[in-house]
């Protein structure tokens, strides 16, 4: 016996049935005018490229606008490539620019279909970026569609790592711009590092496509891209605390191993304020207790947790003059990793080492808050279907 919702199903179809059954009339409407498109010259593609921009541009909805944009696109993608777009292909780019994720495999032409969104959008002037998962694939798009995107009289440009302001400041101005997510997030930190706007490259976060997007949106969600740089250096600080510490005495502190912590006592804070004022590395007058010492007491604490929570040739060996961490579970030294919050640095001025300046995060943002600047998001992969529930 079939249930309710089978049955219903049968009658009404799916909810992504009914969306492509809405597309319908649309795709229709795209081939009624093809003949009339197919007329015009190659630069009768571009005059109507700049006839569909001053539509645009002086509040005509896009909607409205998306049948004859996309019969120009599909001509002009004839031309340029030799390929015409598939119905199905239509509606993958229908469904795009109305914000949803199209379930499209590889070697369905996502790379085409994308085109269609990308050139509607990016007649209002604001910019459009096509989001790929690595560069070789970002500059190969670029080069492959300019030619469809040069035949309507649009720009294309391309982002990638180490590239010259120059370069990427007219990358970012075109109308069509492919690059990584990791480029597009790095770049947005870029900016907002910068001391004025004029000096900013990305100009808006107006409409992107993301190609596996259940890659970046789900998968990497989270993951933090982070802008690092050298702090003042403090070497001298770290050398003159680490003196004293041999001299505090087992109970001015308490030590839990387990948890690696260590914190001194009421007596030991006692003697700490003490000591610190005689060395005159406590200014006089100023108390362990102000804001003003929140510095000192943190180089005090780390100084502690270095020597007596970590052991040489137990959680670290000193090679060439540089402290070397050890995998507490393979036993393997872990060469360019370190601790933070300046814990290396006491490591360092303990076993007498070149101190290496400590690294502070300058600015920081997860692929998750980036893509939610863009005021519409869409997305494909070939496994929509499946990962529904994750990106409801």
């Amino acid at each position: 016996m079939l249930g309710l919702g089978t049955i219903a199903k049968k009658v009404f179809g799916t909810p992504n049935d009914r969306k492509i059954k809405e597309t319908r009339p649309v795709v229709d409407q795209i081939n009624a005018l093809e003949a009339q498109f197919v007329a015009l010259s190659d630069q009768g593609l571009i005059e109507k490229t700049n006839e569909l921009r001053d539509r645009a541009k002086a509040g005509e909805p896009l909607d409205k606008i998306l049948p004859e944009a996309f019969a120009n696109c599909r001509e002009a993608a004839k031309r340029a490539l030799g390929l015409r777009a598939f119905d199905v292909q239509l509606m993958g780019g229908i469904f795009l620019h109305q914000g949803n994720i199209s379930e499209m495999k590889t070697g369905e032409g996502k790379t085409l279909v994308a085109t269609f969104p990308a050139y509607l959008n990016a007649l209002t002037g604001e910019g459009v970026h096509i989001v790929t998962v690595n560069d070789y694939l970002a500059r190969r798009d670029a080069d492959w569609m300019s030619k469809v995107y040069g035949a309507l009289g649009m720009t294309t440009g391309v982002v990638y790592p180490q590239q010259p302001d120059a370069e990427k400041a007219e990358a970012y101005a075109c109308d069509v711009t492919y690059a990584t997510n990791n480029e597009l997030g790095f770049d947005y930190l870029r900016d907002n590092m910068k001391s004025e706007l004029s000096q900013m490259h990305q100009r808006s976060h107006n409409f992107a496509v993301v190609d596996e997007v259940d890659s970046i949106l789900i998968d990497e969600a989270r993951t933090p891209l982070i802008i690092s740089g050298q702090s003042q250096d403090r070497s001298e600080l770290y050398q003159t605390i680490d003196v004293l510490i041999p001299e505090v005495l087992d109970e001015y502190f308490t030590l839990d191993e387990k948890t690696k912590s260590v914190t001194f006592s009421d007596p030991g804070n006692d003697w700490l304020e003490e000591i610190l004022s005689q060395k005159v590395i406590l200014p006089e007058g100023q108390s362990l207790y102000d804001p003003e010492s929140t510095t000192i007491v943190h180089h005090v604490n780390q100084a502690l947790r270095a020597h007596k929570l970590f052991y040489r040739d137990k959680d670290y060996i000193v090679r060439d003059n540089e402290v070397v961490l050890i995998d507490e579970f393979t036993g393997r030294m872990m060469a360019g990793r370190r601790l933070s919050d300046g814990l290396h640095q006491a490591i360092e001025a303990k076993e007498g080492c070149q101190i290496q300046p400590e690294n502070v995060t300058l600015a920081s943002v997860t692929f998750q808050n980036y893509f939610r600047l863009y005021d519409k998001l869409s997305g494909m992969t070939g496994t929509a279907l499946t990962e529904a529930d994750e990106f409801c």
